[in-house]
């Protein structure tokens, strides 16, 4: 099996790249994305693919333990109002039309399992930074997708790990 220069799971370069119909590539909009993206965007072009994209904002009160002493609804509003313009741009420029865009609340890797299940994705692609020692043991959003999916994971590498490899 050919690495294709990122870590996988049930992923043969050669053989099932042209089995993909529809591909989930999950972003955190961060500049990261954007390679996350071009490999998205070239499979599913070689696999003539139905590709979708995904942002999960997790809740400040998930990401802050819960004990905030005031109201974040509007820090919330806010955060999506942006999520959802930066969404919207990205989406537009790799040419991923307004249905197949997905910008959910919760847990990021169990709202990408959901959406993946419900729009029936064959690959999941995420970036992955590649975490070493104690990060590694608290997990990271590419993790989880990848034990907990029903489908293929591609986790592209980013930042600098990518750029040491």
């Amino acid at each position: 099996m050919q690495m294709c220069g990122v870590w996988s799971r049930h992923l043969d370069c050669e053989s099932d790249m042209g089995a993909y119909s529809r591909i989930l590539l999950a972003v955190d909009l961060t500049e990261d994305c954007r390679h996350v993206a071009e490999r998205a965007t070239a499979i599913a072009g070689q696999s003539d693919a139905e590709l979708h994209i995904i942002h999960v904002i997790e809740p400040l009160s998930l990401a802050y333990g819960g004990d905030i002493p005031m109201d974040l609804s509007s820090v919330q509003d806010q955060i999506h109002e942006q999520a959802k313009s930066h969404l919207a741009e990205f989406s537009s420029e790799i040419g991923i039309p307004e249905q197949r865009r997905h910008l959910v609340f919760g847990r990021p890797d169990s709202e990408i399992h959901r959406i993946a299940s419900e729009e029936g994705v064959d690959v999941i692609i995420v970036g992955s930074h590649g975490r070493h020692g104690l990060a590694l043991l608290l997990g990271s959003t590419a993790n989880g997708v990848l034990h907990g999916a029903a489908c293929d994971v591609l986790a592209v590498r980013v930042g600098d790990d990518a750029r040491h490899h």
